[in-house]
């Protein structure tokens, strides 16, 4: 099980636990089920309204997957990231510490989603 912690500046931070490895369980429809208040609207990776960035709460390293065609475009849009960094992430396979709430796939690791 995966503890994510939820950080927002104009809320108290709340730490869920997630079932990782689901594949199913993005980082938006957990936070809706907590009622943890992570902006969104179209909720299928095209507006970019839940764009989050996830850092590691420990000292090991972050797992690696890949941006979604949808993030890549729309981070790239809203100027999260570069073209140049996208590629690089793929070849170190590497996350990126930007995601979309809507697109990104809790996995089995502990992170502090900042919102």
């Amino acid at each position: 099980m995966a503890l994510v912690t939820f950080s927002n500046p104009e809320y108290k931070d709340k730490t869920v636990y997630a079932v990782a490895g689901s594949h199913t369980e993005s980082l938006l429809k957990l936070a809706k089920e907590h009622k943890i208040p992570v902006h969104h609207d179209c909720q299928d990776g095209e507006c970019g309204n839940c764009v989050v960035r996830v850092t590691s709460v420990d000292n090991k390293a972050r797992m690696g997957y890949h941006l979604t065609e949808k993030e890549q475009t729309v981070l790239r849009h809203l100027g999260k990231l570069t073209k140049d960094q996208i590629d690089q992430l793929a070849v170190d396979d590497m996350p990126s510490e930007w995601r979309l709430a809507c697109q990104m796939i809790v996995r089995d690791e502990d992170i502090l989603v900042e919102y």
